[in-house]
């Protein structure tokens, strides 16, 4: 190891820290050459490929390395929440069940679905790539003030859709569908407030309903991690780059397959931001049907949309640092000036969605964040692999935890690996970083009605 790695636990967690994969893919990260001061795990930590997912790692520029295993499979996997102005208590277990049908019947859901807006958004795929939410904007799939409530705006820079495989491109049809695994759309109630200014700076109002959306690049940003790991395991050798880990294939970040990999990501991130937005699209026009009237009548304002796995290249500590954080959030205090505009006062939120059928957290970060490079856990993290999940969890078990919460999706059975018994306790893992005072917690939100996707992750 040439430098450190430091892991964020609270008693809790420590006694129940069982996987020794994470740790060790840990130490393999710190073994890297060019990584800067110290590499972090969050309390979400588990075993992923390479880093483990809850894990930072920065590198100094421009002479450290980039690594797609350190960004990880779902390239900007991501979080989007929406606020209402309906109050969640006015809904009825019918009034839910019928939203969830309007949405679905929209939005595809599960592994290898393909969008209901391909006919379309296929035909603008390269200004999409290449603009992120400004393209949609054009094409009236966003609200003008969209893009201010989404990190980056939205539009990552330097994407290149010529530096994605054929492959990749090939699976660029799925802008508006969830996929399978941990995504899941959720209809929510915000059911506490902890700090009354900045749930005010956020226009969220305890007993309104809520709307989260959780997923990512879908096939495309998959395929793009493939190639380049695969690129960057051939690579490493001829730069003197001994590897720790297949999963830790990296390259130099000023050498022609790292620089050709931070276009492709860019594309993977934009192809992430607009998924989102035109789910978000989707939503607000099967709230619109529903309610009978428009949705800006409804509010359907976007509180925040954040990234999980990236790379980016941030100054910290008067440093040019590329960050790489796989389950992992940018979290920017009040007063950073990285903040996107509507947030420089207040520091922009971060959505920490729990388990299904758990509770969720908007946070803000308070100025002792800069310890783990500006980052969070991206939510609870795992305690069982889905195998185990698979053999210990019953359907009963998982009806029982769900208790009165609706489901909409794949068969009961084929969801034993996402029940909240697989998951560390969500509120543990937000008090870790809250307790030390790194973290502010602004509102709980509690699930009513949860959409998930058929089959595996993806």
């Amino acid at each position: 190891m040439r430098v450190e790695a430091r892991i964020y636990l609270n008693e809790n967690l420590y006694k129940n820290l069982l996987e020794k994969e994470a740790l060790n893919q840990l130490a393999d990260a710190a073994s890297l050459p060019g990584v800067y001061k110290y590499v972090i795990g969050m309390p979400d930590i588990h075993s992923g490929f390479g880093l483990p997912i809850g894990g930072v790692m920065a590198m100094e520029v421009p002479d450290g390395l980039i690594s797609a295993g350190a960004v990880g499979m779902d390239i900007n996997c991501g979080v989007r929440l929406l606020r209402t102005n309906i109050k969640a208590g006015d809904l009825k277990n019918k009034d839910l069940g019928i939203l969830l049908k309007e949405i679905v019947s929209r939005v595809p859901t599960g592994i290898g679905k393909t969008s209901k807006h391909q006919a379309r958004l296929g035909r603008h795929f390269q200004e999409i790539i290449t603009g992120g939410l400004k393209a949609l904007l054009e094409l009236g799939y966003a609200r003008e003030e969209d893009h201010l409530f989404v990190e980056e705006g939205g539009s990552f820079p330097g994407a290149d859709l010529s530096r994605v495989s054929k492959k990749a491109r090939e699976r660029g049809n799925q802008l508006s569908t969830i996929g399978g695994g941990n995504h899941f759309m959720e209809l929510g109630r915000i059911t506490e407030i902890y700090n009354e200014h900045s749930a005010s700076s956020f226009g969220l109002v305890r007993g309104d309903l809520s709307v989260l959306i959780h997923t990512g690049s879908r096939g495309f940003g998959h395929q793009i991690c493939t190639d380049y790991s695969s690129i960057m395991e051939k690579c490493a050798a001829k730069y003197g780059i001994e590897l720790p880990s297949k999963g830790l294939a990296a390259v130099p970040i000023k050498s022609p397959e790292g620089q050709d990999y931070l276009a492709a990501m860019s594309a993977a991130m934009n192809f992430a931001f607009a998924n989102r937005q035109v789910i978000t699209y989707d939503i607000r026009e099967a709230f619109s049907k529903y309610f009978g009237c428009n949705d800006t009548d409804l509010d359907l304002g976007v509180v925040y949309d954040v990234a999980h796995n990236i790379a980016k290249f941030e100054e910290i500590e008067g440093k040019e640092l590329l960050i790489h954080r796989k389950g992992a959030i940018r979290a920017l205090p009040p007063g950073h000036i990285g903040n996107p505009a509507p947030y420089t006062s207040s520091g922009h939120p971060v959505i920490i969605p729990g388990s299904m059928g758990t509770s969720s957290y908007v946070i803000v970060a308070a100025p002792g964040v800069e310890e783990t490079f500006f980052s969070v856990n991206h939510g609870a993290g795992r305690v069982m692999s889905r195998r185990e999940a698979r053999e210990k969890i019953t359907g009963e078990m998982l009806r029982e935890q769900l208790g009165q919460v609706l489901f909409y999706g794949d068969k009961e059975e084929n969801l034993l690996d996402e029940a909240p018994q697989a998951y560390k306790d969500i509120n543990s893992v937000v008090d870790t970083l809250a307790e030390i005072g790194m973290i502010i917690k602004v509102a709980r939100l509690s699930p009513l009605a949860v959409i998930k996707g058929e089959g595996g992750e993806g």
